[in-house]
């Protein structure tokens, strides 16, 4: 049986590294078609464009894996069905069941990976890509490394020191320079809650104003600051939910909970990551009657395409389901994790009806 095992994993792996590096080629392209418009902004060009979609690869990759767990086991296993060798292993007593559980031991590797991408690898590449995007595209002169942001407007210059968890401006110091070019003000906040572009909550202020009479120093717990930065400048400091971990987001729902904001969309954001092992599961479970079924004598390609149907119906549905919770405030784990378990119901009844 183990001789068997490894005969069918490599199959499936096969076929799952043919699905992946199709469908991988086919999105990365709609993302480059995207990015022309942007090519001749600033100082984005060709190159630009390219090494975006190179950096943002890894993302797209987390996305597609529970789609092509289904396609790439309708491959690899297609063609087994294909040449009669899943029939001669039901003549020799391998159940439909013994078959997909070898699969889904693969399946579980798989499942390793996405995770580890969307841990360690995706967020920082998908950082880079948006940070020297937006640099590019503005032209502008601010400055965003990877913990620490500075910019400029006039006389005014803004210093963040540190974005915890990628969305939370700390360590922020705001300097206001006279027309002749001496400081006039100096404010240091511990860090700032961002409800938009211009609308900034800053927290533990201290502010220091220098006259002819000396300094006054104030110590202010709570100070609304309305930003100047534009909405590149923004885009270059909150990065974008794609570009957070699984542990910023787990972090970064604990503290909007904690100062009761509204942490609804990051919560879904975290879930949606969380689901895809069992979304993957659930989809190699669905691709195994396909081949046992009443479909085993059709086409690959009617095979390919009715599997093809399943998965884009299920990414609808999830997205609905997701966009539909936020909309009546359910809980995001349940709107999350309901596609993927339905899914996974439907999967496990159409299994125990294949003999």
């Amino acid at each position: 049986m183990r001789r068997l095992d490894r005969y069918l994993i490599e199959r499936v792996a096969g076929g799952w590294l043919i699905v992946i590096l199709l469908l991988a080629s086919v999105f990365s392209l709609q993302t480059f078609l995207e990015e022309l418009d942007n090519i001749g902004r600033g100082h984005y060009h060709l190159l630009s464009a390219l090494a975006f979609v190179a950096l943002t690869l890894p993302e797209r990759l987390v996305q597609l894996v529970p789609v092509t767990a289904l396609l790439g086991t309708l491959v690899g296993l297609g063609t087994l069905a294909s040449g009669g060798e899943l029939v001669a292993m039901q003549a020799t007593g391998v159940s439909a069941r013994r078959v997909g559980w070898a699969v889904l031991k693969a399946g579980a590797v798989l499942v390793v990976i996405a995770l580890a991408l969307a841990q360690y690898v995706a967020p920082p590449l998908d950082q880079i890509a948006q940070t020297r995007r937006t640099l590019e595209i503005s032209a502008a002169s601010d400055l965003r490394t990877a913990h620490a942001f500075w910019s400029r407007d006039g006389t005014r210059f803004l210093n963040v020191r540190d974005i915890r968890h990628d969305r939370i401006p700390a360590g922020i110091d705001l300097y206001e320079f006279d027309a002749e070019g001496r400081l006039h003000t100096f404010i240091h906040a511990g860090r700032a809650d961002v409800f938009n572009r211009h609308r900034w909550m800053l927290i533990g202020v201290v502010r220091k104003t220098f006259s002819g009479r000396g300094v006054t120093v104030e110590h202010i717990p709570r100070m609304p600051w309305r930003s100047f930065l534009r909405v590149q400048q923004m885009d270059l400091l909150i990065l974008p939910i794609p570009s957070l971990s699984l542990t910023d987001l787990f972090e970064y729902v604990r503290y909007l909970k904690a100062h009761g904001q509204n942490a609804d969309r990051y919560e879904l954001a975290l879930w949606n990551k969380l689901a895809i092992p069992l979304a993957t599961t659930a989809m190699i479970l669905v691709a195994i009657p396909f081949l046992f079924g009443p479909l085993r004598s059709v086409s690959t390609g009617l095979r390919i395409t009715l599997g093809g149907t399943v998965g884009l119906a299920f990414y609808l549905i999830s997205q609905i389901s997701g966009y539909m919770g936020l909309l009546l405030g359910l809980n995001p784990a349940v709107t999350a994790l309901a596609p993927a378990t339905l899914l996974l119901v439907i999967g496990l009844w159409a299994l125990r009806r294949v003999r």
